[in-house]
């Protein structure tokens, strides 16, 4: 299994090791030309408008729309990331972003860096909680009819699911939990969308 972790801003570092540890071969992409091979690429958390008007700026953000049109690569965006997936910014209409996910977000829907927390949410398909930590935590506020929701913080969606796609509110990378990125090569391994 050979994955990317977008490596433009943000904490990249994290999801790499994590997804190391369960065996994967993982690529720092920082060119177009680094999605070559790539199953799956993770995007981490960070600074979305920076993350996005790189991405932009290089080039990665049509490569990675070619292969998510062919079916060729999965994508999971973490905090940031799901910003940037998200079809939707209604707040930030001009921030550049992948539009790929049916879903509209709200940055920053928990308040700002001093009001971040950790959760045990009830994810569907774990056989029990997942701690997660929220950072500056964007709230996934509408979801499109082929988007699943898996977990929800209250009455906020904060992980999502749309065919090879998956977006999620919190930093799973900043746990010792290894199930949602076993979960990400599931899906990258998966040669159909389901």
């Amino acid at each position: 299994m050979k994955v990317g972790v977008l490596a433009l801003q943000g904490a990249f570092r994290e999801h790499k090791q994590m997804l190391e540890r369960l065996g994967a071969e993982v690529v720092e992409v920082r060119k177009p030309e680094h999605l070559e091979g790539l199953q799956g690429l993770v995007v981490p958390g960070g600074e979305s408008t920076t993350i996005g008007k790189l991405a932009r700026e290089y080039g990665i953000d049509e490569a990675v729309r070619r292969r998510v049109g062919e079916g060729s690569l999965a994508v999971w965006g973490t905090c940031a990331g799901a910003i940037w997936l998200a079809k939707e910014i209604p707040r930030y209409p001009e921030q550049p972003r992948l539009g790929l996910m049916d879903i509209s977000v709200e940055r920053n829907a928990f308040g700002r860096q001093v009001d971040s927390f950790e959760e045990e949410l009830q994810v569907k398909g774990l056989d029990r909680p997942f701690h997660a930590v929220f950072i500056r935590a964007p709230a996934i506020v509408r979801v499109g009819p082929d988007v699943e929701v898996l977990a929800r913080h209250g009455e906020a969606i904060v992980l999502v699911r749309q065919g090879k796609l998956l977006a999620s509110s919190f930093h799973p990378e900043l746990t010792g939990d290894s199930r949602l990125h076993g979960l990400f090569l599931d899906m990258a391994s998966n040669p159909v969308a389901t």
